[in-house]
């Protein structure tokens, strides 16, 4: 059997463990639960001495790994098999998403570090272009991250123009998102969307974009991250929808047997310390990603943050209008209202929501007229356009929304 300290910011809480036949299994360490502001790494794993089998444990600590290609060339760079949970923690699990890391059972606890390794323009232009085939940068000296997705991206630590990456115990900052080969103008869309839901009050995640050696890169600020007065960085925790819920990553899609909206919203009726305020919010969610086209909104682009015993919808993340390639698929990642088309939902599928979700429906289609009216403000100025790395995507994108926003008023 092999082990790894799991800590929570700076705190260790328990430990996950491999059995031989490959399974992984969770227990809080006693220290960890007899402390009085204890708290559960996630929802499926609340705060008992016993020990949580694979059923529970997996879907949380998968669920910081990355998916799909990254994963499978991270397993090739480092020599271990892509479905081994354990192996691939065991080598990137340092810099997670929100406050949890994995460490070496005999390692002693370590205070945060401040050590980044400044990025030259010329070496920041090598590691993007190397990123498709090394993600996450596995395998380089002093550098164990890892993040949740199936796009090639990096955490750093950006302060002004300046973009480092974070070594040892270093919390980082932002995320660089590189363009993909296959998808031109991601950059563009993304920005254009997360600055238009910005505009339009929601809570989003701050984006700006920037070109590395004539590649288009997305620079996102991750919410998980809190900046103090004396220059030091805290990480936040947080679990997307999927851990909440208790759904492996490779569950991500309801049509794959993972989470539905109706779900979503009793989680947030349930665990939110606010739910009023943060069912708006989702609820303002799955609209803006109707009015932007967005079909890939999928459980885990959804997330809770947590601050001490608060706990509240994160803000709004990885916002794409998905329909501005004709190619991809229009299905929904999660039905509204049973619509699995995301071009062929109408307010009676919201209505028909309200009613499956026990939401009242003049709330919500109040919330239809409000949102969208802002939305249509926003778009009619043009300014984002300008703002936008790529007026053309950026243009397309805008006019696409704006036609969705008048057959969704209409």
């Amino acid at each position: 059997m092999r082990t790894l300290a799991v800590y929570l910011h700076e705190e260790r809480v328990g430990e996950l463990e491999q059995r031989d036949e490959g399974s992984l299994r969770f227990t809080y360490s006693p220290e960890w639960l007899s402390r009085e502001n204890a708290t559960p790494l996630s929802r499926m794993l609340p705060l008992t001495p016993e020990t949580f089998e694979a059923g529970h444990t997996r879907p949380f600590f998968a669920g910081v790994l990355p998916e799909a290609g990254p994963r499978r060339r991270i397993a090739e760079v480092l020599g271990i098999s892509e479905r081994n949970d354990f192996a691939m923690l065991e080598r990137i699990g340092g810099e997670c998403a929100g406050a949890v890391s994995l460490h070496p059972s005999d390692e002693e606890p370590r205070q945060i570090e401040r050590r980044v390794r400044a990025l030259e323009a010329e070496e920041l232009e090598a590691i993007v272009k190397t990123l498709p085939d090394r993600p996450l940068l596995a395998g380089e000296e002093g550098i164990r991250l890892s993040l949740a997705g199936a796009q090639e991206k990096l955490p750093v630590v950006v302060d002004g123009d300046s973009v480092s990456l974070p070594l040892g115990n270093t919390p980082s900052t932002h995320i660089l998102k590189p363009e993909p080969e296959r998808f031109p103008g991601l950059v563009a869309n993304e920005f254009f969307c997360m600055k238009l839901a910005e505009a339009a009050g929601l809570p989003v995640a701050g984006v700006t974009q920037r070109k590395i050696g004539g590649k288009p890169c997305l620079l996102v600020e991750r919410y998980d991250r809190e900046q103090r007065d004396d220059g030091t960085t805290l990480r936040l925790h947080q679990e997307d929808f999927c851990q909440a819920l208790g759904y492996a990553p490779e569950r991500k899609y309801q049509q794959e047997g993972g989470p539905h909206v109706r779900e979503c919203l009793a989680l947030l009726r349930e665990w939110s310390s606010t739910p009023v305020l943060d069912i708006r919010d989702f609820v303002d969610a799955l609209i803006f990603n109707y009015l932007t086209g967005n079909a890939d909104a999928h459980g885990k682009n959804y997330s809770m943050i947590y601050r001490g015993t608060e706990r509240r919808l994160a803000p709004l993340y990885d916002i794409v209008s998905t329909i501005a390639w004709p190619q991809l698929s229009k299905r929904l990642a999660m039905n509204i209202g049973q619509c699995e088309n995301v071009n062929d939902v109408n307010p009676g599928h919201f209505r028909r929501l309200a009613k499956e979700a026990s939401l009242g429906w003049p709330m919500v289609r109040d919330r239809i007229e409000s949102l969208t009216s802002k939305v249509m403000e926003k778009l009619s100025t043009g300014s984002l356009i300008a703002e936008s790395p790529d007026h053309g995507m950026a243009t397309r994108v805008s006019e696409l929304a704006a036609e969705r926003c008048r057959r969704m008023l209409s």
